[in-house]
């Protein structure tokens, strides 16, 4: 997007009631977003669903003002920002129907590498929720991973901490602006994070911490990760809701069980006997419903291929290889195939030995 759009886009998200669902549907309906402004309110009105309620509230000399001014001060304090049509937008997100139309982000990370592993749990854990998520994320750096949490307290925080031991680059996802880091004692580690990894919010400019942020900032984390691990949670909580947005989201979701007899691992062992959640003990258990050891060996293995491809399927094989492994759904979306088209495609590159399905609906090169 050039920049005028984009402080369009800004603006846009400063109008009472928008929030990304509604932002996209007017876009969407108008043609573009110079049309939703250059439109009168009676045209506006008259959009389905959405038309009055945005009419009504929609100033749009005030909301370009705020959104100059947020402009302003996110490039004093050197804030990145992405909006949905961004090509280094978080792909994974791209599905999801409520994901951001901004993004706000500091750091060097790579927000679309290929494994992202999201970790989560309670914020009071014990010496043996804090040992296995260290033991996971030392057996997981084996895997050129990129580890995701929300830089909470507790297993958050361990998560953090244990990647930046390893030299593991690691996001934090925050409920709240960027400008400030909450909790406030996650100054300093939030700092170390920029040099290796990054700190992302949907959450504007001011926007301070508050109960009703959290749970958006949790869909986020589920969203962006191939992998969501739940590290010790009561049966209730904000791991338990992203462990939910990750399976709603077909992400595979993982929990490490627990004494019977713990609160702290009543969550864990719920996600698991309720088949939300794969058992992990360890990193191997990942890794093996992943199939990372099969997908790392094949990369080291040349085969000569004798089939016969039309110009749809070599397409879809460089989008797999590229973004390998690929789910479904982004798939889809990259080829603009509906359901049965990219069904009866991906049966086909399966029948020729060319693809195979993975956990989660994802697909691989053979």
């Amino acid at each position: 997007m050039d920049y005028e759009q984009t402080e369009l886009l800004f603006a846009l998200t400063k109008v009472p009631n928008v929030g990304p669902v509604m932002a996209k549907n007017l876009i969407s309906y108008c043609g573009s977003i110079e049309q939703v402004f250059n439109a009168s309110k009676k045209e506006l009105s008259k959009i389905p669903g959405v038309g009055q309620i945005f009419a009504a509230s929609f100033n749009p000399k005030k909301v370009l003002e705020d959104a100059k001014k947020e402009l302003k001060q996110l490039h004093q304090h050197d804030i990145q920002f992405l909006t949905y049509m961004d090509k280094a937008y978080p792909r994974r997100l791209l599905h999801i129907d409520d994901a951001p139309v901004l993004l706000f982000y500091k750091g060097n990370m790579n927000l679309n590498h290929p494994r992202t592993v999201a970790i989560v749990g309670t914020r009071t854990p014990t010496v043996y929720g804090t040992t296995v998520c260290e033991k996971i994320i030392e057996e997981l750096s084996a895997y050129n991973i990129h580890i995701i949490s929300g830089l909470a307290f507790g297993i958050d925080g361990v998560a953090h901490r244990k990647s930046l031991e390893l030299n593991i680059p690691t996001l934090g996802i925050l409920g709240n602006g960027l400008p400030k880091i909450y909790p406030g004692e996650h100054t300093s580690l939030a700092g170390k994070m920029l040099q290796n990894g990054g700190l992302m919010s949907e959450f504007s400019y001011n926007t301070k911490p508050a109960r009703e942020n959290f749970p958006m900032r949790n869909r986020i984390i589920a969203g962006i990760s191939d992998v969501v691990i739940v590290i010790q949670s009561k049966s209730k909580g904000g791991s338990i809701i992203t462990a939910e947005m990750g399976n709603m989201y077909n992400k595979d979701v993982f929990a490490v069980p627990g004494r019977t007899t713990d609160e702290f691992s009543e969550g864990c062992n719920a996600l698991i006997k309720q088949n939300k959640a794969h058992l992990a003990e360890s990193a191997k258990d990942i890794a093996y419903i992943m199939r990372w050891d099969e997908i790392d060996s094949s990369k080291h293995l040349q085969k000569q291929l004798f089939v016969e491809l039309d110009d749809q399927e070599m397409i879809a094989l460089g989008i797999i290889r590229d973004n390998h492994p690929i789910a479904i759904d982004l798939l889809s979306y990259k080829l603009q195939l509906n359901p049965s088209e990219i069904a009866s495609l991906l049966l086909s590159l399966e029948f020729k030995g060319l693809i195979k399905s993975l956990p989660g609906k994802k697909y691989i090169l053979t």
